[in-house]
Parts: C-alpha cells; sequence; structure tokens
C-alpha cells in the first residue's frame, strides 16, 4: 500500500484528498514531540518521511494536517485488504500491515498474463478499499520488492526474467532492502555506489568489509534469490511507543504511560489472539540517549498486569537519573491460542 495510514486517512475524510497529511503527532506549532509515523506523497514533496521527527516535519510543512494515529482503523483495513490479494494468490505472504508477496506461478504462466492479473488486484482493492497500491511483478521476492519501490505511488513494474540484472543495474545499493545508511556507507567507501557496482566486486573484497552478510548482498545484486513466498507471516512483537510532550521524571506520569501502552500493547495481542512469553521496555532519556530492557516469563500468558508489572519493574532501573523522553513497551515469544491448545491436548493425551 502507498503511504497507507495517510491514504486511510485520505479515504476517510475526502476533504483532505490531495493535501499534505502527517500522520504521527501534534506538532504544536513546530514545538511538538515524537515523530512522523506515514505522510502522505503531497507531504513528501516537502521533503517529510516517516521517522522524521515531528518539529523538523513542521518546518518544513507548517501548511500541512497533521493527524493522530488510528491503529484500530489501520488495521482493521489492513485485513480488509490481504483478504482481497490473498484471493489471487497460489501462495501468499502478509510482511507488514501494508506489504505482501504473492505467488501466482500456478494462475498464470506468462509475464503478460502477469501483469493483466495485476491490473485487476489494484483495481480491486482500489473498488472496495478505496486504497491505492503499487505493485513490482519479478522472478524473485527481492527484486519484486525493489520493483515495487521503484513504481511508487500507484506504479506497477514488471521485471522479466531475462531483465533482472539490466533492471537492478543502475539502481542505487539503498534500494535494496536491509541496506541501510551503516552498510551503505561501507559500500561507499570501497566505491560502490550503485547495484552494477555491488554486482562486479569480488566477493573476497565484499566478506572482507562485510563479513557474511556479503553472500547474500552478491547474490541480490546478480539477481539471485531462492527464497520462496512462505505461505503465512506472523509478527515477531507487537509493540507501543509515546513521546512525552515535556521530558519528565515523574512517578505518576511515567506509571499511567506504562499502564496505557500496556493496555494497547494488549489489546492488540488479544484481538490476534496472541500469548507472549517475553515483555521489553524501552527508555528514552533527556538527550535521546536509549536503552531497551526484557524480562522473560517461564510460561506463556495474555495477562496485562504482568505487561505493567514487567515494565513498571524495568522502569526502576531509570528512576532518579535523568528525565525520561519516550517511553515504549513491547511483547514477544508470540504463540497463537489455538496452537498453545493444540500443544496442551497433546501433552494431556
Amino acid at each position: 500500500m502507498d503511504a497507507f495510514y495517510a491514504s486511510v486517512e485520505q479515504r476517510e475524510d475526502p476533504k483532505i484528498r490531495g493535501l499534505p497529511v502527517i500522520v504521527g503527532a501534534d506538532p504544536k506549532g513546530g514545538a511538538g514531540r515524537g515523530v512522523v509515523a506515514s505522510c502522505s506523497y503531497e507531504a513528501r514533496k516537502y521533503g517529510l518521511h516517516s521517522a522524521m521527527p515531528i518539529s523538523q516535519a513542521y518546518k518544513l510543512c507548517s501548511n500541512g494536517i497533521y493527524l493522530m494515529p488510528r491503529f484500530f482503523l489501520y488495521e482493521r483495513v489492513s485485513r480488509d485488504i490481504m483478504k482481497i490479494l490473498k484471493k489471487y494468490a497460489d501462495r501468499f505472504e502478509q510482511v507488514s500491515i501494508d506489504e505482501a508477496f504473492l505467488d501466482v506461478s500456478e494462475k498464470v504462466k506468462e509475464f503478460p498474463d502477469s501483469e493483466a492479473l495485476a491490473q485487476k488486484i489494484k483495481q480491486d482493492v482500489y473498488t472496495r478499499e478505496r486504497i491505492i497500491c503499487s505493485l513490482g511483478i519479478a522472478p524473485t521476492k527481492i527484486v519484486a520488492k525493489i520493483a515495487t519501490d521503484v513504481g511508487k505511488p500507484n506504479g506497477l513494474v514488471v521485471v522479466e526474467a531475462g531483465d533482472v540484472k539490466r533492471f537492478l543495474a543502475p539502481l542505487p545499493v539503498s534500494k535494496i532492502p536491509g541496506v541501510g545508511k551503516k552498510t551503505q556507507m561501507i559500500l561507499q567507501n570501497i566505491g560502490i555506489t550503485k547495484i552494477e557496482d555491488l554486482a562486479k566486486t569480488p566477493m573476497q573484497v565484499l566478506t572482507e568489509k562485510l563479513g557474511k552478510h556479503a553472500l547474500w548482498l552478491y547474490s541480490v545484486a546478480n539477481g539471485m534469490d531462492d527464497s520462496e513466498v512462505t505461505g503465512f507471516w506472523e509478527p515477531k512483537s507487537i509493540s507501543s511507543e509515546s513521546t512525552f510532550e515535556n521530558d519528565t521524571d515523574n512517578a505518576e506520569e511515567l506509571k499511567r504511560t506504562i499502564e496505557e501502552l500496556a493496555e494497547e500493547v494488549h489489546r492488540r495481542a488479544t484481538v490476534d489472539s496472541y500469548l507472549f512469553k517475553t515483555i521489553g521496555l524501552k527508555v528514552r532519556l533527556e538527550g535521546f540517549e536509549t536503552f531497551t530492557r526484557a524480562k522473560s516469563l517461564t510460561a506463556y500468558t495474555d495477562s496485562k498486569e504482568i505487561i505493567i508489572n514487567s515494565a513498571l519493574a524495568m522502569l526502576k532501573e531509570f528512576e532518579k537519573k535523568k528525565k525520561i523522553r519516550l517511553l515504549g513497551v513491547k511483547v514477544s515469544m508470540l504463540l497463537k491460542v489455538e496452537t498453545a491448545q493444540k500443544k496442551l491436548l497433546a501433552w494431556m493425551k
């Protein structure tokens, strides 16, 4: 999906269609805190992007429409869209709230046919959900992912088997999923800026600079990727975080925020029928020092009180040190309730 949260908001309120919409936090006249969760393509023309501090976003686009996130709504729309996509796939893999892979090898045999199918998918999603999406078609998952990104927004890019290396060659290495700023800098220091540079670099050189990550990068640059659409997707964790309007060391405010975050995380876990075994805490102090802590339980649970108590216990480490800018709560080591029930029945037998 393209600019998913912002697109949903524009769908819900036709008056803000075509306007720069920023989902994330209240900018408070440029003094607000928090970050951009999503922004429309109209906002991106001003230089805005996700994870940008909301105060910086406001400086670049003070005339934007700033909205607080409505995760209940985005999750519901996502489920509806994924149901549409699944009916077109031989195998289906959801990778995030707004992205999925579809293996359609049995439904279509030739790339022109797959393009026609993709157009049908785009039209179906828009007709039923009023959300635009971009699609990439390729022989491999990674190239399809890159093709999707290249075509945004509202794009459809087809890369046939014989054109993979030619398609990848001129693209910056940052287009490869997982290549962040650190890896970019390492590659740039040895003269690699485009994917074609990466494809031509000897493996020994890459291994010296990138270690075990080198082989995967080299394979992707040369169009080789044998990963399959797995047919299912499970999240690794469920989290929520909040940035305070002013850095605080107020015990009551911190406790209340932990409780609110735990409530949100617990709700999302419960809606999707997950138990969890690990509770995590994220703390960002004034000055942007960021720490994470985690506690693993002896058994799976769905208790909101355990999330709250565990997070508060971990928070004590940071009391009376510095004021706190941000708190986050996470649950991980997830297990579907139905899976747990099956295991229990098997054990009882």
